[in-house]
């Protein structure tokens, strides 16, 4: 360190201990606190408002998506039930879930109603309502959002788009792989890929099933379909 530099580190500290110097900073800072007392009060009370918001708005959307939830509770036994009409348009005393979705869209509850929804206009045969509901609830949980995904698929699969199927099918499949769910998932999709006729794409995803998820059921009918295919590829390669 050179002795300029020194010397300008030992005037500062001298400053600093000089209670002359002291009393003339704290003196500045209280002109300018007198100065802009009207701009520093402004900014305090903005500050407060978006905390006072933020914390509003949690408060809110929590009692939003307790409302929403009580509400679905008969509309979730008709589904179970097999009433559809009820489940989407209630019973006249309790909320259906086409309700649900558009007074509660903000809550967690409120998007769940969106999958039910879809889940019923894909039964009805309504695939294109089914799709555009599903796609709503865009859950990222374990069971409910790769199911979601593969009814998706379902939809595409039933207006005859085997791209955005596979697509669907696959997203299921690989959310939250398990070993009860994604051989399910992962045999749809080699089914779609057969119906393209991507016969290696469809034994590689029966391969899948078969390494992965050995001990499902799923496994049994993979073996017997890659062998099928295998055997089919062959020969046409002869």
């Amino acid at each position: 360190m050179n002795q300029e530099l020194k010397d300008k580190i030992v005037e500062k500290e001298s400053a600093l201990e000089n209670p002359e110097v002291i009393v003339e900073k704290l003196t500045d800072f209280e002109h300018y606190l007198e100065n802009n007392a009207k701009k520093l009060g402004i900014f305090a009370g903005v500050v407060a408002l978006v905390i006072a918001g933020f914390f509003g708005y949690k408060y809110w959307m929590g009692t939003q998506n307790d409302e929403a939830q009580a509400q679905m509770y008969s509309a979730i036994y008709y589904f179970e039930a097999d009433s559809l009409k009820k489940a989407l348009n209630g019973d006249g005393n309790n909320l259906g879930f086409l309700t649900i979705a558009e007074d509660y869209s903000m809550s967690k509850a409120g998007k769940l109603a969106h999958f039910y929804i879809g889940s019923i206009y894909l039964k009805q045969g309504k695939f294109q309502d089914a799709i555009d509901n599903l796609k709503v609830y865009d859950g990222s949980d374990m069971l409910v959002g790769p199911r979601a995904n593969c009814l998706i698929g379902d939809a595409y699969l039933e207006l005859n788009n085997l791209d955005d199927a596979l697509q669907y099918y696959k997203k299921a499949a690989l959310h939250a792989p398990n070993k009860y769910f994604s051989p399910r998932y992962l045999m749809k999709a080699a089914l779609v890929q057969e119906l393209q006729k991507n016969y290696s794409d469809a034994i590689s995803t029966y391969g899948q099933v078969i390494e992965k998820y050995y001990e499902s059921q799923e496994a049994t009918d993979a073996k017997k379909l890659k062998a099928r295919l295998e055997q089919m590829v062959e020969g046409t390669s002869k």
